[in-house]
């Protein structure tokens, strides 16, 4: 039977971390974890903070909007994705988990003065031929109206679990790794972005905020949260869009901070293909999809 969790204010990501990381370690000592996933929801009901929410906007390239952008709602729902990853019956530590894909649906414009009710919760394991493919599946309701719904797709590298399904993109979306599109225009990352995401993002990772915490997870220097691009990428095409839309990301590689990269976009038919890549070279970072 599904456990319902109701929190009663947003958590708090870095005793969060420092708390899974240490289980992390207990586990590779004593070699048992639990076998699956827990079913479980997590419910939070809240008010947006005006301020903050600004702050993300201008950060984001957005312009300053009563109406939120879906990447904004995503940023509200986090916390209770981290709130069950972090659990204690919770299969996997979050040091190391990577972020894969992102899916959200806008289904109608919404505004910094309405209260939302988020939820998140486990979807099935899927294969990896890496390891395994841990959704969340978050919601956000204007009381009874389900107004956001986004799926963000984690990989654990090495592990597996039992009753994994296939590996695809939620909702049979097929996102390409890679997309041939000439870059237009230049964004220059500054060495302390992932600090300035963090404050109004709440995601205090290290691997974001120091090149000390980057160099313990394998990088040369700090990486930029991988939805700060998310969103710097919606914020370039929201202009364009309508009032309800869907956007597919695939991360596909770590940008590092500081440093300069290239985006460009192209419409096709009713919906349009963006792509972040290197400063100077072919790879991509980011490939996204926006739909009507």
């Amino acid at each position: 039977m599904t456990e319902h969790v109701v929190l009663h204010e947003a958590p708090k990501l870095a005793p969060m971390l420092v708390s899974s990381m240490a289980r992390g370690l207990v586990r590779r000592v004593s070699g048992r974890r639990p076998a699956s996933l827990p079913d479980r929801v997590v419910q939070l009901t809240c008010s947006q903070d005006p301020d903050r929410g600004a702050a993300y906007q201008r950060l984001c390239g957005f312009a300053v909007s009563e109406l939120v952008p879906a990447t904004w709602i995503h940023v509200q729902a986090f916390p209770l994705q981290m709130e069950l990853m972090s659990a204690p019956d919770s299969p996997f530590a979050l040091a190391g988990i990577v972020h894969v894909t992102n899916s959200m649906r806008l289904l109608r414009p919404v505004s910094i003065g309405e209260r939302l009710r988020l939820s998140s919760s486990y979807g099935p394991p899927r294969e990896h031929r890496r390891g395994v493919l841990i959704d969340l599946v978050g919601e956000a309701h204007v009381d009874e109206e389900l107004v956001w719904r986004g799926v963000s797709a984690y990989l654990v590298r090495g592990e597996k679990l039992p009753g994994m399904l296939p590996e695809s993109q939620p909702d049979g979306v097929h996102l390409p790794s890679d997309v041939e599109l000439e870059a237009d225009t230049v964004w220059r990352l500054p060495a302390n972005l992932g600090r300035q995401y963090a404050r109004v993002s709440g995601d205090m990772n290290p691997i974001h905020t120091s090149a000390l915490g980057g160099r313990a997870f394998g990088f040369p220097r700090a990486i930029i949260q991988g939805m700060w691009t998310h969103a710097r990428v919606l914020a370039a095409l929201e202009p364009r869009l309508p009032d309800a839309y869907r956007m597919d990301v695939r991360f596909t590689k770590p940008i590092l901070l500081p440093s300069s990269v290239r985006f460009g976009a192209r419409q096709e038919g009713d919906h349009w293909t963006g792509v972040v890549r290197e400063g100077t070279g072919p790879k991509s970072h980011l490939v996204a999809q926006i739909t009507p």
